[in-house]
Protein backbone atom coordinates (compact mmCIF):
# COMPACT_ATOMS: atom_id res chain seq x y z
CA UNK A 1 0.00 0.00 0.00
CA UNK A 2 3.18 2.24 0.63
CA UNK A 3 4.38 2.13 -2.49
CA UNK A 4 0.98 2.15 -4.16
CA UNK A 5 0.30 5.88 -1.88
CA UNK A 6 3.62 7.28 -3.14
CA UNK A 7 2.91 6.90 -6.86
CA UNK A 8 -0.43 8.38 -6.54
CA UNK A 9 1.19 11.38 -4.63
CA UNK A 10 3.52 11.72 -7.04
CA UNK A 11 1.45 11.77 -9.40
CA UNK A 12 -0.33 14.59 -8.13
CA UNK A 13 2.94 16.18 -7.86
CA UNK A 14 3.16 15.83 -11.31
CA UNK A 15 0.84 18.40 -11.89
CA UNK A 16 -2.33 16.01 -12.21
CA UNK A 17 -4.10 18.79 -9.55
CA UNK A 18 -2.34 21.97 -9.70
CA UNK A 19 -3.16 22.87 -6.02
CA UNK A 20 -1.88 19.66 -4.60
CA UNK A 21 1.87 20.58 -4.02
CA UNK A 22 0.74 24.28 -2.95
CA UNK A 23 0.53 23.68 0.71
CA UNK A 24 2.42 20.56 2.14
CA UNK A 25 -0.30 19.75 4.31
CA UNK A 26 -2.79 19.20 1.85
CA UNK A 27 -4.68 15.68 1.66
CA UNK A 28 -5.56 16.35 -1.92
CA UNK A 29 -5.31 12.54 -2.59
CA UNK A 30 -7.62 11.31 -0.46
CA UNK A 31 -9.75 14.44 -1.32
CA UNK A 32 -9.75 13.56 -5.04
CA UNK A 33 -10.70 9.74 -3.88
CA UNK A 34 -14.00 11.27 -2.00
CA UNK A 35 -16.51 11.94 -5.17
CA UNK A 36 -15.72 8.68 -6.46
CA UNK A 37 -15.86 7.02 -3.14
CA UNK A 38 -19.14 8.65 -1.88
CA UNK A 39 -20.82 7.58 -5.05
CA UNK A 40 -19.61 3.96 -4.29
CA UNK A 41 -21.04 3.97 -0.20
CA UNK A 42 -22.07 7.70 0.42
CA UNK A 43 -21.23 10.07 2.28
CA UNK A 44 -21.84 8.39 5.22
CA UNK A 45 -19.69 5.49 4.49
CA UNK A 46 -16.43 7.49 2.97
CA UNK A 47 -16.91 9.03 6.20
CA UNK A 48 -16.65 6.07 8.29
CA UNK A 49 -13.54 4.34 6.25
CA UNK A 50 -11.89 7.61 5.99
CA UNK A 51 -12.17 8.23 10.17
CA UNK A 52 -10.76 4.52 10.38
CA UNK A 53 -8.31 5.04 8.39
CA UNK A 54 -7.13 8.17 10.05
CA UNK A 55 -7.36 5.93 13.09
CA UNK A 56 -4.72 3.35 12.10
CA UNK A 57 -2.89 6.25 10.75
CA UNK A 58 -2.28 8.29 13.94
CA UNK A 59 -1.11 5.09 15.51
CA UNK A 60 2.00 5.50 13.44
CA UNK A 61 1.72 9.53 12.63
CA UNK A 62 1.95 11.06 16.33
CA UNK A 63 0.73 14.89 14.93
CA UNK A 64 -2.54 13.09 13.10
CA UNK A 65 -3.41 12.88 16.70
CA UNK A 66 -5.02 16.63 16.27
CA UNK A 67 -6.26 15.62 12.70
CA UNK A 68 -10.29 15.00 12.76
CA UNK A 69 -13.03 13.73 10.04
CA UNK A 70 -15.35 16.33 9.50
CA UNK A 71 -19.14 15.43 8.79
CA UNK A 72 -18.63 16.08 4.88
CA UNK A 73 -15.63 13.78 4.72
CA UNK A 74 -13.08 16.66 4.85
CA UNK A 75 -9.99 16.61 6.86
CA UNK A 76 -10.01 19.87 9.81
CA UNK A 77 -6.78 20.07 12.45
CA UNK A 78 -3.84 20.14 9.81
CA UNK A 79 -3.36 23.78 9.83
CA UNK A 80 -2.18 24.28 13.23
CA UNK A 81 0.98 22.26 12.83
CA UNK A 82 1.71 23.29 9.30
CA UNK A 83 4.32 25.56 10.98
CA UNK A 84 5.49 23.43 13.57
CA UNK A 85 6.31 20.40 11.37
CA UNK A 86 8.95 20.42 8.59
CA UNK A 87 7.85 19.25 4.98
CA UNK A 88 8.89 15.77 5.61
CA UNK A 89 6.93 15.04 8.61
CA UNK A 90 3.52 16.67 7.18
CA UNK A 91 4.15 14.74 3.73
CA UNK A 92 4.44 11.25 6.04
CA UNK A 93 1.21 12.12 7.58
CA UNK A 94 -0.23 12.62 3.92
CA UNK A 95 1.17 9.49 2.84
CA UNK A 96 0.42 6.92 5.57
CA UNK A 97 -3.03 8.04 5.63
CA UNK A 98 -3.44 7.40 1.60
CA UNK A 99 -1.64 3.94 2.30
CA UNK A 100 -3.99 2.97 5.28
CA UNK A 101 -7.23 4.60 3.49
CA UNK A 102 -6.02 2.17 0.20
CA UNK A 103 -5.36 -0.84 2.25
CA UNK A 104 -8.80 -0.66 3.71
CA UNK A 105 -10.32 -0.04 0.31
CA UNK A 106 -8.31 -3.56 -1.00
CA UNK A 107 -9.55 -5.39 2.30
CA UNK A 108 -13.06 -4.19 1.91
CA UNK A 109 -13.98 -4.13 -2.13
CA UNK A 110 -10.94 -5.99 -3.37
CA UNK A 111 -7.53 -5.16 -5.49
CA UNK A 112 -9.35 -4.92 -8.90
CA UNK A 113 -11.92 -2.68 -7.69
CA UNK A 114 -10.29 -0.23 -6.08
CA UNK A 115 -7.65 -0.23 -9.53
CA UNK A 116 -10.49 0.83 -11.36
CA UNK A 117 -11.43 3.32 -8.71
CA UNK A 118 -8.13 4.78 -8.59
CA UNK A 119 -7.55 4.52 -12.60
CA UNK A 120 -10.54 6.79 -12.72
CA UNK A 121 -9.08 9.32 -10.73
CA UNK A 122 -5.60 9.02 -11.70
CA UNK A 123 -6.08 8.06 -15.55
CA UNK A 124 -2.36 8.37 -16.02
CA UNK A 125 -0.54 6.75 -12.72
CA UNK A 126 1.50 3.89 -13.57
CA UNK A 127 -0.06 0.85 -11.70
CA UNK A 128 0.04 -2.02 -13.29
CA UNK A 129 3.27 -3.61 -11.53
CA UNK A 130 2.02 -3.25 -7.84
CA UNK A 131 1.98 -6.26 -5.65
CA UNK A 132 -0.70 -6.80 -3.42
CA UNK A 133 -0.42 -9.89 -2.30
CA UNK A 134 2.82 -9.89 -0.70
CA UNK A 135 1.37 -9.71 3.11
CA UNK A 136 3.80 -6.63 4.06
CA UNK A 137 3.31 -2.76 3.98
CA UNK A 138 5.21 -2.49 0.68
Amino acid sequence: MRNFAKRLIADDARGNKPSATKDPADFGACEKLRPNLATLMGNGGYHALLLRALALAQAEVSWLRAVHVKADGSLEGVEEHHAQLNPDELFEGRFVLLAQLLGLLVAFIGKNLTLRLVREVWPKAQLDDLDFGNGDKE
